[in-house]
């Protein structure tokens, strides 16, 4: 199209007029960020430069007594040196620096304890002195330093590095800091201990965040008082009442120091307020090398379970671990990372890790290699339904434990491939299992599913015949392994689980889709379930099924909605919830136990034994290889999923194509009735 000769003008004006208006705004927004200090975006110093400082302060300390002794013309004992008497002084000092730790803070952070680590430095340092030179003149009559002298140079000293800091604080508060925030959060910490009125200096001396702090809230009954100079607002007899006299956008929390009843209390209070939940961390997990601003994060659905926290034998868990050579199966997942963590901390000798996933085992081997520098780890790239792979591993190894996370677990992709689920789930087990009792393996840690429990999907049922497989192979003579099977519902933040799938949703603005209004699932955290794991393997005979104690049922459609109010957003209003229909093979409930199954007790609350009937195992055995042999060769899907029926009486498929088959079954068994009935 042909542009007309006076709109071609006005646009080349256009672009000029543009291009000066450009040029114009960015000289004057760098003449006005020239102008301005931003102290905020100065980066810690170094540990090693703080010690400089500190040390050249104790030297500038040591002088003035130096000097002020000589103005009285003091005569020094001649026992040391001079310079020899100043390096052990000057040393003892940075000795009981690095004892009380008094390098763990951030100076522009500095806050009552800081001081406090100092000043227990500083009498350290005086009382190790005197008491080395009052030793030294008992064994030898000869002294070495004048008492008095070490006495103005302890408080010289204290009130030198204490007027540092305090100056170092005063500059960064002092200074006007133009914040990238045109709105800030006004936001009360709940409690009023050390922990959290540090907290609260910290965010009042550097206006460079999003948070302004409004005010304490505490249970304790208090009456007009003030800390750093914001109020103190008790909770009782009302949160809510509490919450909204500070008129506040958000309420922040430190670390796990609530119990979850009292967690859920004040997140619930907020929630009804429309009012955000921060969580930061712990002033033990400060890095004074990072900004502890940034660690404070929106409160997770996570942090929320109603459990009681579990209680581990950390001896027998040690016992079977430390100095030990461990296979781990599934590795670089979610279950078998975690466990891959927990264990090093248990010093083994040797961690095999097994994968068939290369990224993210490569991604394990570089955290391993970086978290825990000592620890002799291999991982490798391989199935473990190729079992001369495994053969080979077990040749090489002499292991003690097997831990066997590995399996396709994912309800509708499964449904969609059985046979996978077949040579993975159901043969890799077998392999394993095997090549364990082959070898002399100690303990073999399975790790099963709820789903496994009446199962209306293959992927539970392919699970169930593993837990029957390894539960009949314990009693086959010659064995000396002991088959532990683990049972347990949804993990929270495992790949594939509903809460990063929520989180997504949400991020995108919706809508979140929840499969039916009346789904239920039971919940535990990852490193819950990975802690339980260890402790079963130290607690089992040989053949048990060990159930986790998971809680209570969570209502998916109320987790949906809390996870978006804890985002900020109105459910229904700004992020949508639909219902999308039962995915094939997916059930409204989750169960731990079979109608059949009993339970037995153990010694922790949380651990239960199932009684389950077990199955003669050479007859188990040359039906399932029968089953193998048909997924390897067909590709018939209905055909594998009718052996493996047969294998699981209780599979029940529901809202999935192999319905069917189900329907086939049991008019061959009504047929069958009416026959014998008949007949008599």
């Amino acid at each position: 199209m042909r542009i007309a000769p006076n709109s071609k003008r006005e646009n080349i004006k256009r672009n000029k007029f543009l291009q000066m208006k450009t040029k114009h705004l960015s000289f004057s927004s760098l003449r006005k960020k020239s102008s301005e200090i931003n102290l905020s975006k100065l980066k810690f110093l170094p540990r090693y430069v703080v010690a400089t400082l500190d040390l050249s302060l104790l030297v500038i300390a040591l002088g003035i007594v130096f000097f002020a002794f000589n103005t009285i013309n003091v005569s020094y004992y001649q026992t040391f040196p001079l310079s020899v008497k100043i390096l052990m002084i000057l040393g003892v000092n940075l000795l009981f620096f690095k004892i009380f730790r008094t390098y763990t803070g951030v100076i522009r952070h500095s806050s009552f304890i800081d001081i406090i680590k100092l000043g227990f430095a500083s009498v350290a340092t005086l009382l190790s002195l005197a008491l080395f030179h009052y030793c030294f003149e008992f064994f030898t009559g000869s002294k070495i330093f004048i008492i008095p002298g070490l006495l103005l140079y302890s408080l010289l000293s204290f009130t030198l590095l204490m007027l540092f800091r305090i100056f170092i604080k005063q500059i960064f508060s002092s200074f006007s800091v133009k914040s990238k925030f045109t709105h800030k959060k006004k936001i009360a910490i709940l409690g009023i201990d050390e922990a959290c009125i540090s907290l609260g200096h910290t965010i009042n001396s550097d206006s460079g965040h999003a948070f302004s702090l409004a005010g304490f809230l505490t249970e304790k009954p208090v009456k007009k008082i003030s800390i750093a100079g914001k109020p103190v607002v008790c909770v009782k007899p009302s949160l809510r009442q509490a919450i909204s006299s500070l008129d506040l956008d958000g309420v922040m929390i430190i670390g796990k120091k609530l119990s979850v009843k009292k967690r859920n209390e004040v997140v619930n209070a907020c929630l009804a307020l429309d009012i955000k939940i921060y969580n930061a961390p712990i002033p033990e997990v400060w890095d004074p090398t990072s900004d502890i601003i940034k660690n404070i994060k929106i409160v997770e659905i996570e942090d929320l379970l109603d459990r009681e926290p579990i209680e581990l034998d950390s001896i027998s868990i040690k016992e079977d671990l430390e100095g030990k050579v461990i296979l781990i199966t599934g590795a670089a997942g979610s279950i078998g990372s975690e466990l891959v963590r927990q264990i090093a901390l248990y010093k083994p000798q040797n961690l095999i890790l097994v994968d068939q996933a290369e990224t993210p085992l490569y991604a394990l081997e570089l955290e391993l290699q970086e978290s825990f520098p000592h620890l002799k780890f291999k991982t490798v790239l391989a199935t473990i339904s190729n079992k001369y792979r495994m053969e080979a591993l077990f040749k090489k190894h002499n292991f003690s434990l097997v831990f066997n996370a590995a399996a396709y677990k994912h309800v509708p992709m499964i449904e969609k491939n059985p046979r996978e689920a077949i040579i993975v789930n159901i043969l890799g087990t077998m392999n394993l299992a095997t090549l364990a009792s082959k070898y002399n393996v100690q303990k073999f840690v399975m790790i099963s599913t709820d789903k496994a429990v009446n199962p209306t999907n293959i992927m539970g049922a392919s699970k169930r015949l593993a837990e029957m497989y390894v539960q009949s192979f314990q009693h086959t003579s010659g064995n000396c392994t002991q088959f532990i099977t683990t049972r347990f519902g949804n993990v929270l933040g495992s790949n594939g689980s509903v809460i990063p799938h929520f989180k997504k949703q949400i991020e995108k603005g919706g809508p979140v889709t929840v499969t039916h209004p009346d789904i239920i699932r039971y919940f535990m955290t990852i490193p819950e379930a990975c802690q339980l794991v260890l402790q079963a393997g130290t607690m089992g005979d040989g053949g048990e099924i060990l159930i986790f104690d998971m809680g209570k049922p969570v209502k998916i459609l109320d987790l949906a909605k809390r996870m978006i109010r804890l985002s900020g957003f109105r459910p229904y209003e700004e992020i949508d919830i639909q219902i999308s229909g039962l995915r094939p093979g997916e059930k409204l409930y989750e169960e731990l136990l079979s109608d059949t199954s009993t339970t037995l007790p153990t010694h922790n609350k949380k651990i239960m034994i199932s009684k389950d009937c077990t199955c003669d195992f050479e007859v188990l055995e040359e039906r399932i290889k029968h089953l193998i042999r048909s997924a390897v060769k067909a590709e018939d899907k209905k055909l594998m999923v009718r052996l493996l029926k047969d294998l699981v009486p209780e599979f029940k498929s529901e809202n999935s194509i192999y319905e069917s088959l189900d329907t086939k079954v049991e008019a061959t068994l009504t047929t069958k009735r009416n026959t014998e009935v008949s007949f008599l």
